[in-house]
């Protein structure tokens, strides 16, 4: 076919900004080499921790005050089957009666954490006789922030918690300026990002802070929290690394100039859905996933004409390279590095003895690209479709069911075919958190792809089909994303058929979209910030980047925390 660059095609070009990254990843090399004490040092502090786990004597709300501590430091994969034991324990012989509201609250997200339907009416005894919450709870922040930490684990019907959320929020903002200051840093981190819908690993970083001040912290903990988060940066860095090699192997920075450079942070999202070191393989995967589709998301958003775009989708749905000549040059450069990608994740499943992974991974990316296609007509023809019509489509394009397809194929023995079969079908959860995608992508894009000229948003057909105005639709649409939440937690609470650790993937990926919706005002600036965080020797560069644009960051936390 002949060349598109060879014809003169006006193309709606989205001019987006380059990687700030360059190639500091590429070069990197750490010359931090873990002392061998310290690998053995942690050993000794799991044990330690594990017999405090372990101790029989030990009262509930203590039990489950370590467990919270532990989980919150982010090394509680070192000790999951001790963990569910525990709270099993617990669970069965409960006796919350005396709890206070700070150890009653805790106690009721741990238990939702881990899938037990334990009753929101464990909060009817802190109202009055009005039915209102008492206001002597407000004189106790901790207790007041407990509660509002656990109401983000509600579902549809829990009235009681719903008002429970009006009414910590509107308190614990009047605190704020009247606490101690490490409370007050506490209280503002959760009124931005509570903890339930929080990325692990960014919560857990920034949970070190705040515990290495408290008065009772154990130094136990806290020391193998710190010698536990430096190895897994380390491992970070390297995969950074990998990941970053292969992408400039690619080239698509100099062949594909309209796409983003955005490897980097495509790799920090697959961070959120797993961090654990097993998972190292499993990130790789994702990783190159995300920086596929966000390249393909930019052929069909910001560069392809409806023909090119015809002629990309049926090669997708055919999945041949025998017709790769039939597609313009510079989507040949795309189809090939796709059909190769897929090639090396088959051989590796095949190695694994789990051929099936890859005929579904097929498929559903067969699927996102029609509906891209779709969602690209919509766009150049200025059609602006009715909600109903547009959120049949758009849930598909928030790809995350491709997403949870990739996070699902290097989670080995536990990724069934069975649970890929389950995956098809596209189950409430599933459709939960693309609503979560979707919605908050829309109105956080709202602005940018208008004046793109991008007519077919989520906003614009709201208003259309429903004759409300703009706030009106965004509010609208917020209430969804809170509705698609009750929908995941009843889900983790009643599905029993797939594994936990699948489960928790899940929720991962609808907290990377909460952990980041400002990403979607700001070009991914964000990322560069938290990524920083994370890679310590790395973090540096990416300080020294984001204050060159105007962000501003905890410098302390972005160097090595020992």
């Amino acid at each position: 076919m002949a060349s598109a660059e060879a014809v003169n095609i006006v193309r709606p070009a989205a001019h987006f900004a380059p990687s700030l990254w360059g190639d500091s990843f590429t070069s990197f090399s750490s010359d931090y080499q873990v002392p061998e004490m310290h690998t053995k040092e942690i050993e000794v502090l799991k044990e330690e921790v594990r017999s405090m786990l372990m101790e029989a004597e030990s009262k509930a709300a203590e039990k489950i005050n370590l467990i919270d501590t532990i989980e919150r430091l982010g090394v509680s994969y070192h000790f999951e089957k001790e963990i569910e034991e525990q709270l099993k324990q617990i669970f069965i012989s409960q006796d919350a009666e005396d709890y206070d509201l700070c150890t009653m609250a805790l106690h009721f997200r741990l238990f939702r954490q881990h899938g037990y339907n334990i009753s929101c009416s464990v909060f009817n005894k802190f109202k009055d006789n009005n039915d209102k919450f008492k206001d002597t709870l407000t004189s106790d922040v901790r207790g007041m922030l407990s509660f509002y930490q656990a109401t983000h684990l509600r579902v549809h019907g829990e009235d009681v918690l719903e008002e429970a959320l009006a009414f910590t929020t509107t308190h614990l903002e009047s605190m704020v300026t009247h606490v101690c200051p490490m409370l007050a840093k506490q209280v503002t981190h959760a009124l931005e990002q509570p903890l339930h819908k929080g990325m692990s690993i960014l919560e857990a970083r920034h949970y070190i802070s705040v515990y290495q001040e408290e008065e009772s912290k154990n130094e136990t903990l806290l020391r193998l929290a710190k010698l536990d988060l430096n190895l897994l940066q380390l491992l970070h860095q390297q995969e950074i690394s990998q990941i970053s090699r292969w992408w400039k192997d690619l080239d698509f920075t100099s062949k594909l100039p309209f796409a983003r450079d955005r490897v980097v942070e495509c790799y920090f999202w697959a961070l959120g859905v797993y961090y654990e070191p097993k998972y190292s393989q499993t990130r790789i995967i994702l990783a190159k996933t995300i920086a596929m589709l966000s390249v393909i998301d930019d052929t069909y958003d910001a560069y392809g004409t409806l023909e090119e775009l015809e002629i990309f989708t049926s090669a997708v749905q055919r999945w041949d390279n025998s017709i790769i000549d039939h597609l313009p040059d510079y989507m040949k450069i795309i189809y090939k590095a796709l059909l190769n990608l897929y090639e090396d994740f088959d051989m590796e499943m095949t190695k694994q003895g789990r051929p099936y992974v890859i005929y579904h991974a097929k498929e559903g990316m067969k699927e996102l690209v029609r509906s891209y296609n779709i969602e690209a007509k919509w766009f150049i023809e200025g059609y602006i479709p009715p909600f109903d019509e547009y959120i049949n489509i758009a849930l598909k394009t928030s790809a995350y069911h491709i997403l949870t397809i990739s996070a699902f194929m290097g989670m080995g023995e536990d990724a069934t075919n069975e649970a890929f079969n389950w995956l098809h079908n596209k189950p409430k959860i599933i459709v939960a958190i693309e609503k979560i995608s979707r919605f908050i992508d829309d109105v956080a894009t709202y602005e940018v792809e208008t004046g793109r000229g991008q007519v077919a948003t989520g906003i614009e057909c709201y208003m259309k089909q429903h004759g409300v105005s703009k706030q009106e639709a965004m509010d609208e649409l917020y209430k969804m994303v809170e509705n698609a939440w009750k929908d995941l937690n009843e889900e983790c609470l009643t599905l029993t058929s797939i594994s936990n650790h699948l489960l928790v993937r899940v929720v991962n990926l609808a907290r990377m979209i909460e952990a980041d919706s400002v990403v979607l005002f700001c070009g991914y600036a964000l990322l560069q910030v938290q990524l920083a965080l994370l890679c310590s020797a790395a973090g540096v560069i990416g300080l020294l980047l984001a204050f060159a644009h105007g962000m501003a960051c905890d410098a302390a936390l972005c160097t090595s925390i020992l």
